[in-house]
């Protein structure tokens, strides 16, 4: 999604020079043009022919190279990026940008530059919080910069603390959004996973769903812009985009409970979750102990989500439900679409090899509530996803 963005990465005298190599790789890897830039600090903690050979292109450190005065103009390099990243950037070099000093070929190019800048910082936990070192990143922030907090966790110097680089893969991951998203400024509800039913404190009822799809969407509308808030219920999945925030939730009353206000002020809403549509009315209070006469649990119907926020839903906003069929699976799922007012319906057929329930592939249908139909061939479930993902943007774009 970064493809033929130009973005020129400067890396400071810190430890964590050695994401560095990661970074570009992946940025690489997306497609970018990447132009690397280091400090004299940076040249102990890291070799520039890594970087130069992961990156394709000469390192930059130097105002001239060679014996020839060859020039690396800044000026130019400061309008030839369309993003400039300094990661890690030292608690050095963040206050020598905080006080406009130019006194290397980086701090001049950024000075020069025309692009957003982003800073990375990296070092130990003292550092970090320092009154001085949270000045300079105000003073960072009030000249347009985007700071991207370091995280917690282990430091060089044993410590454990905040001060640890954001990781390769989040930085990729934001400048994604902020560069291609087609939702940016959007907010998602997306519900996954099942929902347990209790009959007593061991026991409940439930389904075989996994999860998988739900968080697979919701990935794909975070990596689109859009700031996602995951309803899930029980199940091993992880959210690995950091613009997806993860509401835990075990039965179909409290995914409705949660999603509720989550909706109000969403733009857009997928309803992957297979919600159970019956609990036990009196669910035991302690373990049902095994007796020899048969045992009969009355149930009674839950909430159904679906059709509660259809009722709900405004002018504007996007309504996608799931439809799970084993007979007459369209013509089902059409009456499902209309008598819960959704935009579209995600269709998945139990009949298809290698789709449903914990699989990592899934063949879908999508079918919109002017009666157009699209088939989703067996893939894996990211790419169907993403497919569904693309369905919303046009919905959304007319």
């Amino acid at each position: 999604m970064l493809s033929g963005r130009k973005i020129l990465l400067g890396v400071t005298g810190s430890i964590a020079a050695y994401k560095s190599a990661l970074l570009v790789r992946l940025l690489v890897k997306e497609g970018a043009q990447v132009q690397v830039m280091m400090t004299c600090a940076a040249h102990d903690f890291i070799t520039p022919l890594t970087l130069a050979t992961l990156s394709r292109n000469p390192v930059l450190t130097e105002f001239t190279t060679g014996s020839g005065g060859t020039w690396a103009n800044h000026v130019e390099w400061g309008l030839w990026a369309d993003v400039m990243i300094i990661a890690p950037a030292s608690a050095n070099t963040i206050a020598r940008m905080a006080s406009g000093q130019c006194d290397n070929l980086m701090l001049a190019t950024w000075l020069s530059a025309r692009c957003p800048v982003w800073v990375a910082p990296a070092m130990d936990l003292d550092m970090y919080r320092h009154a001085a070192t949270q000045s300079n990143l105000k003073a960072l922030a009030s000249f347009g910069v985007k700071v991207m907090e370091p995280r917690h966790g282990e430091l060089a110097s044993g410590l454990t603390g905040q001060g640890r680089m954001a990781e390769p893969e989040e930085i990729v991951a934001a400048l994604n959004i902020a560069m291609t998203g087609a939702l940016q400024g959007k907010r998602a509800l997306v519900t996954a996973g099942p929902t347990y039913e209790a009959i007593d404190p061991v026991r409940f009822i439930g389904n075989h769903s996994s999860g998988k799809m739900g968080f697979a969407i919701a990935a794909s509308l975070a990596k689109q812009g859009a700031a996602v808030d995951l309803v899930t219920g029980p199940t091993h999945e992880v959210a690995q985009h950091p613009s997806v925030k993860v509401h835990p939730v075990t039965s179909a009353s409290e995914m409705a409970q949660a999603s509720e206000p989550l909706f109000a002020a969403s733009d857009i809403t997928v309803l992957a979750a297979a919600v159970a549509d019956y609990r036990p009315t009196h669910p035991a209070d302690q373990k049902i102990k095994k007796a020899d006469q048969e045992l009969t649990i009355e149930l009674t119907r839950t909430i159904d989500i679906a059709s509660s926020l259809g009722a709900r839903k405004r002018p504007g906003q996007l309504l996608v439900g799931f439809a799970l069929e084993t007979e007459h699976e369209v013509e089902n799922a059409k009456s499902k679409l209309k008598r819960k007012n959704l935009d579209l319906i995600v269709l998945n057929s139990l009949r298809n090899k290698g789709a449903g329930f914990g699989y990592d592939t899934n063949q879908v249908t999508i079918i919109g509530k002017d009666g157009q139909i699209n088939e989703i061939g067996l893939q894996s479930k990211s790419a169907v996803a993403d497919e569904i993902v693309q369905q919303i943007v046009q919905q959304l774009n007319g």
